[in-house]
């Protein structure tokens, strides 16, 4: 669990259009990372 003020660790995820993104790419810039933990389960 990261907490406020920690940066976050290197990572590789795929966006809307299945194309590899990494952390790094984004070297010096501000980033926003947005998820909803529960969007693919049922309820």
């Amino acid at each position: 669990m990261l907490e406020a003020g920690i940066s976050a660790p290197p990572f590789t995820l795929a966006d809307q259009d299945a194309n590899e993104v990494s952390l790094g790419d984004y070297g010096g810039q501000w980033v926003l990372l947005w998820w909803y933990p529960k969007a693919a389960t049922p309820g």
